[in-house]
Order: structure tokens, then C-alpha cells, then sequence
């Protein structure tokens, strides 16, 4: 998965044009329930930061990518959710890690909305809290709101981490080399 992720940077590195677009699949994939788990999206998305920091990619066009990306994963996991409800909980690979779910379901109980922007962060319940959301029919502008908020912190906290270290990266080895 490691080198998959490599690769997915190089290319889009290499391929500035479609940095926005790229991006944008990244953040669907990693909102999107069920998706999240089969793409290391946030891995790539800090690795596409860090070459942010060398001056090859510009960090506007990622953001705006990552912030629409994120909007639209996480409101078609909501849509799941509010369409099919309770069961959505319950299949693969959700059905498999029982404390996962009730760990988003006690957040989204205790939360709210809150849980809907701080999903965006949780790795660990980002699979479920968008979900979880639609199943017990949280209204939509009070969804809407949440998640905006949350989708564009995410887009711009998650590259920006990985530009930030690659600054310091940068900075460590310009003082170690003297460059």
C-alpha cells in the first residue's frame, strides 16, 4: 500500500494540472463510508502537502480539491445512511469492528453535530460518524453546516501538515548540509 501511495504523489507531482481533481478523489475516498478503509487517502493528502514545500505543487488548487472531495464523501455516506438506516451499520467492514460503531454511535449521541465536523479528523470514526448521522436523521441544514465546517478544517489541516513538515525537513537539512 505503501508504494501504491508513493506512486499516487509522484503522479501527482508530476501532473500539477490535475492537482485540484486529484485531490478531490482523495477526500471523496477517504469521507466516503466503506471506501475510507481500502484507500490510505490521508497518507496520500499529507505526502501531496510535503511536496507543497518544495515549491513543485501549489497549495490553493489541493485545498479547494480536498474541501469539495470531502464535502461530497461524507454527504453521500450521510445519503446512506438516511436511505438505508440502521442496517448500513451493520455490513462489512463495520460488522466487524462492533466497538467502532458503538464508538461513533456514543460520540454522535453525546455531540451531535460536532461529531459530524469532528469526524472529519477522527480516523477512526470517520467510517461511521457520516453514516451514523444520516441514520438518525439529523437534519439537513444542521448536517450541511457540520460537515462544510469540518471538510474544509480537514482539506486545509491535512495537506498543510504535510507541507509544515516538509519545511522542516527542508529547514533540518539545509542546516545539516549547509545548504
Amino acid at each position: 500500500m505503501d508504494a501504491w501511495a508513493d506512486q499516487m504523489i509522484a503522479f501527482v507531482s508530476a501532473n500539477r494540472e490535475w492537482a485540484f481533481w486529484l485531490a478531490l478523489i482523495f477526500a471523496f475516498g477517504e469521507t466516503t463510508a466503506f471506501v475510507s478503509v481500502l484507500i490510505p487517502s490521508t497518507a496520500i493528502l499529507v505526502g501531496i502537502g510535503a511536496v507543497v514545500a518544495t515549491g513543485a505543487l501549489d497549495f490553493g488548487p489541493i485545498w479547494a480539491g480536498a474541501s469539495v472531495g470531502a464535502v461530497l464523501g461524507s454527504t453521500f455516506s450521510f445519503w446512506l445512511g438516511w436511505r438505508y438506516g440502521e442496517p448500513m451499520l451493520r455490513v462489512w467492514p463495520l460488522n466487524k469492528h462492533p466497538a467502532l460503531v458503538e464508538r461513533g454511535r456514543a460520540m454522535f449521541a453525546r455531540r451531535g453535530a460536532a461529531a459530524v465536523t469532528l469526524g472529519h479528523f477522527l480516523t477512526f470514526l470517520r467510517p461511521v460518524v457520516f453514516l451514523m448521522a444520516g441514520a438518525a436523521r439529523m437534519g439537513w441544514p444542521v448536517f450541511l453546516a457540520a460537515n462544510v465546517l469540518g471538510a474544509v478544517a480537514w482539506a486545509f489541516v491535512i495537506p498543510k501538515s504535510g507541507e509544515v513538515g516538509g519545511d522542516v525537513i527542508g529547514w533540518i537539512w539545509r542546516w545539516f548540509t549547509g545548504g
